[in-house]
């Protein structure tokens, strides 16, 4: 049976408040006409400091500023730490959103009634591994997004699932590896799904991947139970 797991709590927007800083333009008062000593003195130039990344990663590696919106096939390049003393850093494409309907890609499941009110969707996405780290087995650190601005948890399976396997990345997973993932997402009733997430923690601000959502293509008749177009990988 399938077992989703969707996440309560809210999904918070963060806002970037920027503070500017404004030179004095008032009068000092003195006249450098008047002066005997030359005021020609050139200002200093203020070096621009580098933003230190929100966490360690290799050099060459540069992260997606938090907050980011994407399209979908866009790529970001994002870290967080799956458990203490672990930092992964990520290249991440989220490629394309699908709905499906349980009757099209769950023939032969038992549901329950809630998850039965649910709108099933698939995504697909494309990872790489640009950290230090052996990622083998982790989860794939994406979230779906519904209506209401709720996160939901890709969800799991007891048995394999071929339409959409919706796997953690393979057992080793290390650096340089690349995984092609497709991911479950079951959106609440009344709700739908509008956007994929990276968001490691409560308090980063997620970067977010939005675009248009195919439906499910149904195979034509007379061409054998193949699935259609929408419910493949890409």
């Amino acid at each position: 049976m399938v077992r989703p797991v969707v996440l309560i709590s809210s999904l918070v927007l963060m806002c970037a408040v920027l503070v500017g800083c404004s030179e004095d333009s008032g009068d000092s008062g003195d006249d450098p006409s008047e002066s005997g000593e030359s005021t020609s003195q050139s200002p200093s130039p203020t070096p621009t400091p580098t933003e230190e990344p929100y966490l360690p990663v290799p050099d060459g590696v540069e992260l997606t500023e938090p907050g980011s919106r994407l399209r979908l096939g866009e790529k970001a390049v994002v870290a967080y730490r799956p458990r203490q003393g672990i930092v992964g850093a990520l290249d991440v494409s989220v490629r394309r959103i699908v709905r499906t309907t349980f009757k099209e890609s769950f023939s032969g499941w038992r549901l329950s009634d809630q998850v039965g009110s649910t709108t099933p969707y698939f995504v697909y996405a494309t990872l790489t591994n640009v950290g230090t780290s052996n990622l083998g087995g982790r989860a794939v650190p994406l979230y779906g997004v519904d209506s209401g601005n709720r996160l939901i948890e890709a969800s799991t399976f007891e048995g394999s699932f071929k339409p959409c396997p919706s796997l953690p990345f393979p057992r080793q997973f290390r650096p340089g590896a690349t995984h092609q993932a497709c991911l479950v997402f079951l959106a609440p009733a009344k709700t739908r799904l509008k956007a994929v997430s990276f968001r490691p923690s409560q308090e980063f601000n997620p970067i977010t991947w939005t675009g248009k959502i195919n439906k499910i293509t149904k195979p034509q008749k007379g061409k054998g139970k193949g699935r259609g177009k929408g419910s493949g990988g890409a």
